[in-house]
């Protein structure tokens, strides 16, 4: 399909798309409390456009009024003991490395908060978070501390901001206009020496493992590490660092304020080299996504049981790119605030792992490896021993 529309991220034409979906869940993470609704979830097509400019992959098909962030939106990975351990460590890594002790910290899209509570409960710092999803009371006091958060987005009418760090984890590929999210950033930061820190999904793992699982309605922005330091160079910072964390899933960068124009590198090869990722992804997801959808329906016809661990986006992606319903027969999740509601468009239930044990599953496809082992030890405490495959 050809497509002529404006980068979001440094303004130059961009053309055809390399993945389309023509209707795909609007949002995968919102509370459905019943499956009619679930069943009668709104879908919206993603068109997938790589800039041959900068290297910046985005949905040109998003729609800014199809996406909702509310108390309703439930995303945390909060009850991972395996997500808390890296938690703590970048958090100790931030505040050991900046000096981060006593000082106030920023945290755009702060979810449900655990990660600003760590950084103030560890550095003794005070923190201010935004985000239209938190919840009040979900943290005690003494986990929070000096934090005060805001139900509200982080936008121009926040104004000039003071901090010593500003971080913004899991957030930036939730926003279009990516080019005017991080210049506006730079204009409220003006003057000062703060450090930034943001933290988003690594596109290049995506592509080059054909995890179609990982590409959603609400990630309409997707960055390689070429792609997301030039668009922090462009809109006026000095980047510091780039690299990946949490098994190569998560793209970070540190950055400050540049006190002069920032030149951005020439970056022809890098944006080849994403260029080659993409025509790869285009060329073999078909298979990989006709593979899980053969798989699980011969586990189904031959009264094998398959369940999916995992109930959030990439549980979502999976199930309705690969056009299953009932060759699943649950979805799993440790989140207890997701127990009992309904994943969008298929209408599966979400289930606590204690109910696996009257209904063992021959087959648990893990939506995330990194949670392999985690997931083994929690069904072999519900004497459960079945297969574990992971996407």
């Amino acid at each position: 399909m050809t497509i002529v529309t404006a980068c979001p991220s440094c303004g130059g034409e961009v053309g055809a798309s390399f993945y389309d979906l023509p209707a795909i869940p609007t949002n995968s993470c919102l509370l459905i409390n019943d499956k009619a609704a679930a069943l009668a979830f709104p879908v919206a097509p993603l068109r997938l456009c790589l800039c041959p400019g900068c290297g910046f992959i985005f949905n040109a098909a998003w729609e800014e009024s199809r996406t909702v962030y509310s108390e309703a939106y439930e995303e945390t990975q909060g009850f991972s003991p395996t997500f808390n351990a890296f938690h703590e460590r970048l958090a100790r890594d931030l505040i050991d490395r900046h000096g981060l002790h006593g000082r106030r910290v920023v945290e755009i899209g702060c979810g449900k908060g655990e990660f600003l509570a760590l950084l103030c409960r560890l550095g003794d710092n005070e923190g201010v978070g935004y985000d239209p999803s938190f919840v009040p009371g979900r943290l005690d006091d003494a986990t929070t501390g000096r934090a005060r958060f805001l139900r509200e987005r982080f936008d121009e009418a926040t104004g000039p901001v003071a901090c010593d760090l500003l971080c913004c984890k899991m957030t930036l590929e939730h926003i279009p206009d990516v080019g005017r999210f991080v210049g506006m950033i730079r204009r409220a930061l003006d003057g000062q020496d703060t450090r930034i820190f943001f933290m988003v999904p690594n596109a290049r793992r995506v592509l080059q493992d054909g995890a179609f699982w990982d590409v959603y309605y609400e990630h309409c922005s997707y960055f390689t590490a070429h792609s997301l330091s030039g668009l922090f160079q462009r809109c006026g910072f000095a980047v510091d660092r780039v690299w990946t964390d949490y098994d190569d899933q998560y793209l970070m960068i540190e950055a400050r304020p540049a006190s002069a124009p920032v030149p951005v590198p020439a970056g022809e090869v890098a944006v080849a080299e994403t260029r080659r990722w993409t025509e790869e992804f285009r060329q073999g997801v078909g298979a990989v996504i006709a593979a899980w959808r053969e798989r699980l329906t011969d586990m189904a016809a031959s009264g094998r049981r398959s369940v999916l661990w995992g109930s959030g986006s990439k549980a979502v992606a999976f199930l309705t790119t690969v056009g299953l319903n009932g060759e699943v027969a649950s979805v799993v999740d440790i989140n207890p605030f997701r127990h009992g509601r309904y994943l969008p468009a298929t209408g599966h239930e979400i289930i606590s792992p204690d109910e696996l044990s009257t209904t063992p599953p021959d087959l648990v496809v893990v939506m995330n490896s990194v949670y392999r082992d985690e997931i083994q030890k929690m069904l072999r405490a519900q004497g459960c021993d079945p297969e574990l495959r992971c996407v």
